[in-house]
C-alpha cells in the first residue's frame, strides 16, 4: 500500500470481510479500515471465513487471489454456490492480473492490483459496501415475500399467478373454471395474508420471488 489514506466521506452500514494468509497485510488493512469506522474482520483462510461469518449480513468481502489450498476464483465461485451475496473485491499481484479479469466476468465487484493506493482500495469499498447493502435488502424482500407467499392455498397461489400475468377476474374464471365471484373471495384472502393493499404491491411481491 502508499500514500495515506483520505477518510470517506459517510462510514457505510456492513463489515468488510479479509482473507489473506500474510498476517501483516490484514492487520494494515485492518488498521487502514478501522481508522475510517469501518467494521472489520479478517481470516487467515477461506476455511476460518465460512466457520466465523455470517451469510446474510451485509458488507464485502477482499479476497487475495492467491491463498494455499484454493484460489480466490475456486472460492468465488463456492461462494456463489452456497447461495453468499456479499460483493467481493479482488486483491493480485502484477501475475495474477488474467485470473482477476476472469473473475470480474464471473461477477467480482472490483480487482485491486498490488501494490495500490490506500484511497483506491478505499473507493473500491465503498462502492462494494453499497452493492452489499442494495443485495441484502433485496434478499430479505425475497426471503420476506417468499415466506407470505407459503402461506397461501394452492387456489389462491395458482390465482395469485394469473393475476400477475395480467388476466382479468372473467378470464381467470373461466380458465380455473371457477365464478367470478370466487376469483375475486380468493384473490383477497391471499392479497390479505400478503398484506398487500393494491394489484401494484402485489406484483411487487411476486416479482421479488421470481413469480
Amino acid at each position: 500500500m502508499t500514500e495515506e489514506a483520505s477518510s470517506v466521506p459517510e462510514v457505510q452500514v456492513g463489515v468488510i470481510h479479509i482473507i489473506d494468509d500474510d498476517q501483516g497485510f490484514r492487520s494494515a488493512l485492518e488498521d487502514l479500515f478501522a481508522s475510517v469506522g469501518y467494521d472489520v474482520a479478517s481470516y487467515a483462510s477461506t476455511r476460518d471465513f465460512l466457520i466465523s461469518a455470517q451469510p446474510h449480513r451485509p458488507g464485502c468481502l477482499i479476497l487475495d487471489v492467491r491463498l494455499p489450498g484454493v484460489n480466490g476464483l475456486e472460492f468465488q465461485e463456492q461462494l456463489r454456490r452456497e447461495g453468499w451475496t456479499l460483493p467481493i473485491i479482488l486483491v493480485s499481484g502484477f501475475g495474477d492480473v488474467p485470473m482477476s479479469v476472469r473473475g470480474m466476468k464471473g461477477g467480482a465487484s472490483d480487482f485491486i492490483e498490488k501494490p495500490f493506493r490506500d484511497q483506491d482500495l478505499l473507493d473500491a469499498v465503498v462502492h462494494a459496501l453499497e452493492e452489499g447493502r442494495r443485495r441484502f435488502v433485496q434478499n430479505a424482500r425475497y426471503l420476506d415475500a417468499q415466506n407470505r407467499f407459503k402461506g397461501l392455498t394452492a387456489r389462491e397461489r395458482d390465482i395469485i399467478k394469473l393475476v400477475v400475468e395480467g388476466r382479468l377476474s372473467k378470464q381467470i374464471a373461466h380458465e380455473l373454471s371457477i365464478s367470478e365471484v370466487t376469483v375475486k373471495i380468493h384473490r383477497a384472502s391471499a392479497m390479505k395474508k400478503l398484506g398487500a393493499s393494491s394489484i401494484v404491491e402485489l406484483i411487487r411481491l411476486a416479482e421479488a420471488i421470481g413469480l
